[in-house]
């Protein structure tokens, strides 16, 4: 049960709704079922802790806390509420990954849960046959051949059974209240829905779920998903190797990707996919070491390939390891984290990609010493005015090379969606877990009677070139490369002192990293670090090859005039390769000296998180 006086703010909320949405008769408070509305941004505390994107979510890892759960267990919980109230952000139908800090053994674990490319998909997948030439993007966002199998319900199976002490079905209690009697429809929820809308109808069962009679959802109405409920109590009974990967269900999600269900005259092409049964048969969690470098007296450990997350943040911080930021001015110390991006991007683009495909590098590009050989190309005077080359993983040794040709990364074009979560209990176990459809609304294709949107995935491989040295092509059963960045930083005695992750495509690594920045080098609390304006430089060139940096409007008007003198190109989020005026929307714990928790979630970005503690304090 939720603390007296969270519930007493969720009762008080819940009967302004009630009144709001019945003309002013209430429901009897002997009967009324209080919804999570009130988002909290910050909160200090003990027994456990939770930051989330929804406060449904945050309430039901609360809840979970309370009741003698672990900090896995409440993970799960939240994830499953997250695919009920952030449909079109995460959810089975996606993957992710999760990342464990076991406080008995102050080790850390994590588990790749990302999709996988059905046996079918080969390099022709991108292919459109009635043309010879690749898709164009737009049509492959909204697909059957974008599917990837999902890995997110294999994930939380895992997850449980290597820590947590609940059940599937028992973890997934709260989310099935929530999908049952519904969650409060907010600004967040109408807009994603009517940005989507144009794709939703050319589907008779994503538009009859989320756009009944064509009508967009009410902002302040109560929004239910029986079908999602459904299929969780499936899980709950069956568990995901039998109800999900097997049986009824992934005959249905195969059928779906195969032939999707359009309406008689859809809109869009809605090219069909390949994915088979025997995919979701084949589909596995992996449980894989994390990476790992050192920085400020810190350990900091992220996610490996599959994901890029781990290698980028961790390569970044190697680079700004070599200098003194702290010592620095404001601009020059946000133009030397702008630089350390730009290399790191510039090797994630050469060398990572799923590692059961590709020789990945990984030792190479988390060793200090070729971080510091990477330092050597920043010029504290002036950025970059072309992309960064990649390094040479084979052969370095700290030393200041001759600078090579430029070479540009890819424009990448992995999505801004996804959500991230952050729970700690407890014993001081931690939980950092990011996970995705892709894009907002994923597919746009809703299996069926089921309740939950596939992912679009598959578009996270190069989708244009087909270069067989290109790390992240497309093959029969390979992972596509992620920017999902759940990063876990501990103290000297191996204890937690930070955990953080975040949304937005490939800006979660700059997210993190910028975040990192703000609070150990820069002395800013988590939640103003959380709240400060953010920048991105992914190593990318605009038409005439000029290297820019996208940032937020925010950004700017505070450093635009201090960071002039190194000549960037600023594009303002929005204009240029992001599509939202906004760079990312983190969850994060901060564990205090004193014993204390200090949960942080994003203030504004994507509407506000939600941040709990079990036992609040001053």
């Amino acid at each position: 049960m939720l603390h007296a006086p969270f519930t007493r703010r969720l009762a008080a909320a819940s009967a302004a709704l009630a009144l709001a949405l019945t003309g002013g008769a209430a429901a009897s408070p002997a009967v009324a079922d209080p919804r999570a509305v009130e988002k909290t941004h910050t909160a200090v505390g003990t027994g456990g802790a939770v930051s989330t994107v929804d406060p449904e979510a945050s309430a039901a890892a609360l809840e979970v806390l309370r009741k003698g759960g672990n900090a896995v267990d409440a993970a799960v919980a939240a994830a499953a509420t997250l695919g009920v109230t952030e449909p079109y952000s995460a959810g089975i139908g996606g993957g992710g990954y999760f990342v464990y800090y076991d406080a008995a053994t102050e080790s850390v674990h994590t588990i790749d849960g990302r999709e996988t490319a059905p046996a079918g998909a080969d390099f022709q997948t991108f292919m459109n046959p009635a043309t010879g030439k690749p898709y164009l993007f737009g049509e492959l966002v909204t697909s059957g051949v974008s599917v990837g199998v999902p890995g997110t319900p294999a994930t939380w199976e895992r997850a449980l059974e290597n820590w947590g002490t609940l059940s599937l079905g028992e973890a997934l209690r709260p989310a099935i209240k929530v999908a049952d009697r519904g969650f409060v429809v907010d600004e967040t929820f109408r807009k994603q829905t009517d940005d989507n809308r144009a794709r939703f109808a050319n589907f008779t069962s994503t538009s009859e779920l989320f756009l009944p009679g064509g009508a967009l959802p009410t902002v302040g109405s109560i929004f239910k998903n029986h079908d999602l409920a459904e299929t969780y109590r499936l899980l709950a009974r069956q568990g995901t190797e039998d109800g999900f990967y097997a049986g009824p269900l992934a005959e249905e999600i195969a059928a779906t990707v195969q032939a999707p269900p359009t309406v008689p005259t859809p809109t869009l092409p809605v090219p069909a996919g390949t994915m088979t049964t025997a995919d979701l048969a084949g589909y596995e969690a992996l449980d894989q070491d994390p990476t790992h470098v050192e920085y400020r007296g810190y350990d900091v450990y992220g996610m490996a390939p599959s994901s890029s997350g781990g290698t980028t943040v961790g390569e970044a911080l190697n680079i700004l390891e070599t200098f003194d930021l702290a010592g620095m001015a404001p601009a020059d110390a946000l133009h030397h984290y702008l630089q350390s991006s730009g290399l790191a991007f510039a090797d994630r683009g050469k060398y990572v990609g799923d590692p059961a495909f590709v020789g990945v590098p990984t030792k190479a590009l988390t060793d200090p010493v070729f971080g510091k050989e990477r330092a050597c190309l920043i010029n504290p005077d002036t950025a970059a005015q072309t992309p960064f080359a990649p390094g040479d993983v084979a052969s370095y040794d700290g030393v200041c090379p001759a600078a090579p040709a430029a070479l540009a990364d890819e424009q990448d074009t992995e999505n801004l969606s996804t959500t991230n979560l952050t729970v700690a209990d407890q014993w001081g176990n931690v939980v950092e877990y990011t996970l995705t459809i892709e894009q907002t609304g994923g597919s746009g294709i809703v299996v069926p009677g089921r309740g939950f949107i596939l992912n679009n995935e598959l578009t996270d491989f190069t989708t244009t070139s087909f270069d067989t040295a290109d790390p992240n092509r497309i093959e029969p059963g390979k992972r596509p490369r992620s920017s999902m960045s759940p990063t876990i930083l501990l103290n000297e005695d191996g204890t937690p002192f930070l955990a953080l992750g975040s949304p937005g495509g490939s800006t979660i690594i700059t997210t993190v990293l910028q975040t990192i920045v703000n609070r150990v080098d820069l002395g800013m609390t988590t939640p103003a670090a959380l709240a400060a304006p953010r920048a991105s430089n992914r190593n990318f060139a605009n038409s005439i090859g000029r290297a820019f940096v996208t940032a937020e409007p925010g950004f700017i008007d505070e450093f635009g005039d201090d960071l002039a003198p190194y000549e960037y190109l600023l594009v303002k989020s929005g204009d240029a390769f992001t599509s939202a005026a906004e760079i990312g929307a983190e969850t994060a714990i901060e564990f205090l000296p004193d014993g204390r928790m200090l949960a942080a979630a994003e203030p504004v970005r994507r509407g506000g998180g939600s941040a709990l503690v079990l036992t609040p304090s001053p």
